[in-house]
């Protein structure tokens, strides 16, 4: 029989995935050139040259056991360096080697934080909108994800309903900036007084509480915006981190966790990450790519190409009357629905062959997620289809 928990994080299960299901499904009909697919976050823009470069190189002089061997739990330390020298020279921080995990993608980096700083019963607090998979990484640990309501006129941090919400069960505080799904960036201002209030409560409450940044889009921003590198506002802090967008390697599943050496009782966390690390069942970092990340650190994606996507679809959805935060990171945007029930209108707009994803699942119901992560003509190809959709929705 299938545990309880299971039921329970199945039914909740994702709509992207689910959208994404239904694009396949859409394509074997009506032809792929005709399905508008914005469901998911898969990048379309090819890897950095470099990198496959460096994959041939390190596999032409490969030694016993230095591509394909065992790590350790934290993985190769020279990498491990390679990496904090890397963040330090560009953030000015302060990191070493015992500093760095080495991990599956971002989302394991989040999942062995959480497996060392939660006991069931806990609470992590987040941010509106949110990335969907979050309240299932809280759940598997017994623990309760609290969500800060959005103030959907610029999803900036709701500060009064932020300071109301952190309690003595709250462990963490989980941010993801730049944001998935509404292309938002903090700024240092904003990082400066969330840190101001979790060091309010951590004083008035006697504990621990970590901000846990997820940052799987960092290098992804626009317009000059600047991410400002959170360490340095915070000590009790953890910084997760992927090349999936970056060097556009979802699949490879390759990143790393920043641990702030200020942080409280530092060196039992840097032990209790790497068991973390290994007992959650994925066990080490990708071997091979470990050994990729020291030569491109300094590499990412043309991300021109998702600006003029950005630029081309945000002009065209507010043409047509649609309401947005402008994104300045990331690869998605946000729009509001034009009806209130946004699983309704996403399952209307596939009608027209558009495949959008209800906002209720990132915690803003009225919302519909894009991902522009697709080639130009999809996006001019689809504007037709918009067109319709927003003679049908918007008087």
């Amino acid at each position: 029989m299938i545990s309880d928990q299971m039921i329970q994080l199945v039914s909740g299960s994702s709509a992207i995935r689910a959208m994404f299901e239904e694009g396949k499904r859409l394509s074997a009909i009506y032809g792929a050139e005709n399905v508008y697919d914005y469901s998911l976050g898969n990048p379309s823009v090819e890897p950095p040259l470099e990198v496959k470069e460096t994959i041939i190189k390190l596999l032409e002089n490969e030694e016993p056991n230095f591509l394909h061997g065992y790590t350790s739990n934290s993985g190769y330390e020279d990498v491990r360096e390679a990496v904090a020298a890397h963040l330090n020279k560009k953030y000015n921080t302060n990191f070493d080697y015992q500093s760095i995990v080495m991990t599956n993608g971002a989302a394991a980096a989040l999942n062995i934080v959480f497996k060392c700083i939660l006991n069931p019963g806990d609470e992590i607090l987040t941010f509106a909108p949110f990335f969907t998979e979050y309240r299932n990484y809280v759940a598997s640990y017994g623990c309760k994800l609290v969500v800060v309501p959005a103030n959907t006129e610029t999803f900036e941090v709701n500060f009064e309903e932020f300071e109301k919400l952190i309690s003595p069960k709250t462990r963490g505080v989980l941010m993801n900036t730049p944001n998935n799904p509404s292309g938002v960036v903090y700024s240092e201002e904003t990082i400066k007084k969330i840190a101001a209030v979790m060091e309010e409560k951590q004083k008035e409450f006697g504990t621990d509480i970590y901000l846990i940044s997820d940052e799987p889009y960092r290098e992804l921003v626009y317009e000059n915006i600047e991410v400002p590198y959170v360490t340095k506002y915070y000590k009790n802090t953890f910084v997760a981190y992927s090349f999936s967008k970056s060097l556009s390697l979802p699949g490879e599943r390759i990143g790393y966790l920043a641990a702030n050496p200020e942080m409280a009782d530092y060196e039992k966390m840097v032990a209790a990450l790497s068991v973390a690390n290994r007992v959650a069942g994925f066990v080490n970092a990708n071997s091979l790519f470990q050994r990729v990340v020291p030569y491109c650190l300094d590499l990412k994606v043309d991300i021109e190409i998702y600006n003029r996507n950005r630029i081309d679809l945000y002009n065209k959805l507010t043409e047509l009357g649609f309401k947005c935060v402008k994104p300045v990171g990331a690869f998605y945007m946000f729009p509001q629905t034009p009806i209130e029930d946004d699983v309704a209108f996403c399952n209307a707009a596939k009608e027209f062959n558009l495949l959008l994803v209800p906002g209720a699942g990132f915690g803003c119901k009225g919302h519909m997620r894009l991902s522009y992560c697709v080639s130009h003509d999809t996006i001019v190809n689809s504007f037709p289809a918009f067109e319709k959709l927003a003679e049908k929705f918007i008087k």
